[in-house]
Parts: C-alpha cells; structure tokens; sequence
C-alpha cells in the first residue's frame, strides 16, 4: 500500500540517535536545548519547548493561556480533534467557527461572530500547511480581548507575508508525528514568546515543578528541595528523540522544496480534470505543503477513497469535522454547524505526499485517480 504520508530517515538521523543512546543522557539532557534552540531558528527566535507530541502541545499552550473553567476557545472544526479536545479538557466550552471555503482554514468573519465576552483564545489551524489569516484573525482576539494561537501542526517552515510561521501568533504548536515534514517518532513543541506564558508552560510539561530556590515558597531545605504550586504533567520530550528531530530539522529546507515539487507536480498533472478542485493558495503565502487535499466532486469521494485503496494507493480523508465525534454530540454539538467546514469533509480526499514520493509513484496516483474519474 502506498501510504498518503511517511517519515524519510537519512543514516545521519540514525546516527545522531545512536549517538545519544551511547551517551550519558536518555532524557533530560543536552540534546533537549539543542533541539529547542535548532527549532527556534525556524520561528523567528521565538523560544520553543519540545513536549511528548502535538496533543500535549496544544494541552501546553492552553495552560500557558490561562484557559479554564469558564472561557470559550474558538477554533475550526476541521482538524483534528485535539485542538478541540484538549481545550474541552481544561474546563473551557469550545465555539467550532466555520472555515474558508477554498483553503480549509479558520474564517476571521466566522470567528469574529463566534467570539464573546468569555473568549480566552482563538485558535487557529494551519490546514495542509497552509497559514490561516493571521492579520485578520489578530484584529478579531485584539477587539475579544482573547489570544491568538496557532495549531500549525502541518505548517513548520511556512511563511504568512514574510514572517514565519511561530511568529505570527501568541503560542504556536506544533507536532513531530511520522507523517509530518519533520518528525522525532512521537513528539510536538510550543513556540512562546512571552516570558510569563514560557515560564508557566514549562512548569507544566515537567509536573509543575519549581526548583528555583528564588520563587519556592519555603526554600532552604536543600539543593534537592522542589515544589508544585500548579498540577502539571510529565510532558518531557527525551534525548533519543530530540536527537532525531534535531537531525530532521536540518534537511527542513529540503523536505519544504520537495514537497513544493510534488504539489505543483500534481497541480500541473491534475490541473482540468473534471470533477475535481485542487488546493488553494494565497498568494502572500509559502505554504509547508503537510498535505494535498483535493476535493472530489458530484458525491464521489467515498467511491474514489474505496477504489483507490483497493488498488494499493492509500488516500486519505483529514477531518472528521471535530464536532461530528460523539464526545461532542453527548455535550449537544449538532451537525450543520459550520456549512462550509461539512461541505470541505464531504469532498475532501489526501493524496499521497511525502518526500521520498517518487515520479512514478505519484504517476501511478495520477493514473488511479483519472482512470476512476472517468469510469
């Protein structure tokens, strides 16, 4: 089965792991700030904490928010459900906007409307690794008084107007799953800009621990003496993996150029085939192309997912709209919710996209794809 998206490991990423196998730290070591600082340079020097994946990442970034019991966090529903899931579970009610019609991204008008005087965040997702609006969706949190994050899950290395994804935010979440550009196995990170918000984010992804004599409340004791003045979770990214991702990062440039490659491949192979709309693009945006979602037209895209998979070419669908999962509907979500973000999943199909995709292969998707089109 041709997969729609798989990790490409060179031998200087095995290496780099074996090397901290080898050494005298698993976790909690050196390697950890390596790949913090490396990330970094890709957020515009926005400080990053790595975190066991990209669901603890958006949990992270929702603590350092401040949400809880009480707020609204207004997101999209197309994505994966733990950028909704993780604010539902610091207590706040989470407000599904729709989404743009072409790119799949959170609507600033939809989000302007779903804002209220108990709105924490807005959050953004970057789908396909495409920026969302950020110019637009910063005036709507700076009229709500909320913050602005950004999931860019799909999206490191992009840029929104020459400024790179990281810096377009108040906290950027990322993840490091195979299937991403850039992968350590399981992993994600937070990009926080403001001290406050970095120091209670850090806290938490290592069980809340304050080991700083200068702010324990009854220090003294002893070099081993650590407090928990706020519950947090082991979310520690460690060593072996940091070494993978740092070893990742720097072909960054590289995975970016050949995924472009294979994007505006397909746009040029696929470009008039009846029945289909390709992927948007705006034109002040250099997207980090995580995925290649078509839409399939005239109620096909289930035929077109069955016969394709059948044939050994492993589509995809990205997303169920959040709202539509049954721990949604047992709160009283209802579907028709957002239109636009029901009528993107009802056509939506991934094709494979992955670095190593070769010309062949993706010749072989293409023929697949027409051959069912036409039938």
């Amino acid at each position: 089965m041709l997969p729609y998206g798989k990790q490409s490991i060179s031998d200087g990423d095995v290496e780099a792991v074996v090397e901290v196998l080898r050494g005298d730290w698993l976790t909690t070591g050196p390697a950890v700030e390596r790949f913090e600082t490396e990330l970094a340079r890709w957020t515009g020097g926005v400080p990053c904490l790595a975190v066991t994946s990209g669901t603890a990442a958006l949990h992270v970034a929702y603590v350092a928010a401040g949400v809880g019991p009480g707020d609204e966090v207004v997101t999209s529903p197309l994505t994966f459900v733990a950028t909704a899931a993780t604010a539902a579970l610091r207590g706040a009610r989470v407000v599904f906007a729709d989404v743009r019609p072409d790119t799949g991204t959170l609507c600033p008008d939809a989000a302007s409307a779903a804002v209220s005087g108990r709105t924490r965040a807005v959050t953004a997702v970057d789908y396909a690794g495409h920026p969302a609006d950020y110019d637009e969706l910063r005036e709507v949190c700076a009229r709500a008084g909320a913050l602005l994050i950004a999931d860019a899950a799909h999206s490191i290395g992009a840029t929104y107007k020459g400024l790179p994804v990281g810096r377009l935010a108040d906290l950027t979440t990322f993840s490091f799953f195979p299937t991403k550009t850039v992968t350590t196995a399981e992993g994600g990170a937070v990009a926080v800009a403001d001290p406050e918000r970095f120091r209670r984010a850090a806290r938490f992804r290592n069980h809340g621990l304050v080991r700083d004599p200068a702010g324990q409340r009854d220090p003294g004791h002893g070099g081993w003496h650590q407090e928990v003045h706020e519950f947090g979770l082991n979310y520690r990214l460690p060593d072996v993996l940091c070494a993978l991702g740092a070893s990742q990062l720097r072909r960054l440039g590289a995975f970016r150029a050949r995924r472009a490659e294979l994007v505006a491949r397909y746009d040029a192979l696929l470009a008039g085939v009846p029945g289909l709309t390709l992927p948007a693009r705006r034109p002040y945006v250099e997207p980090s192309w995580h995925l290649y979602p078509i839409r399939v037209r005239d109620g096909r895209r289930r035929e077109v997912y069955e016969r394709m998979r059948a044939a050994g070419i492993g589509v995809q669908v990205n997303y169920i709209p959040a709202y539509w999962h049954p721990v949604f509907e047992d709160l009283g979500y209802r579907r028709g919710l957002c239109p636009q973000a029901e009528a993107y999943y009802a056509e939506q199909l991934s094709l494979p996209l992955f670095p190593d995709l070769s010309s062949a292969q993706q010749d072989r998707v293409v023929e697949c794809l027409t051959a069912v089109l036409g039938s």
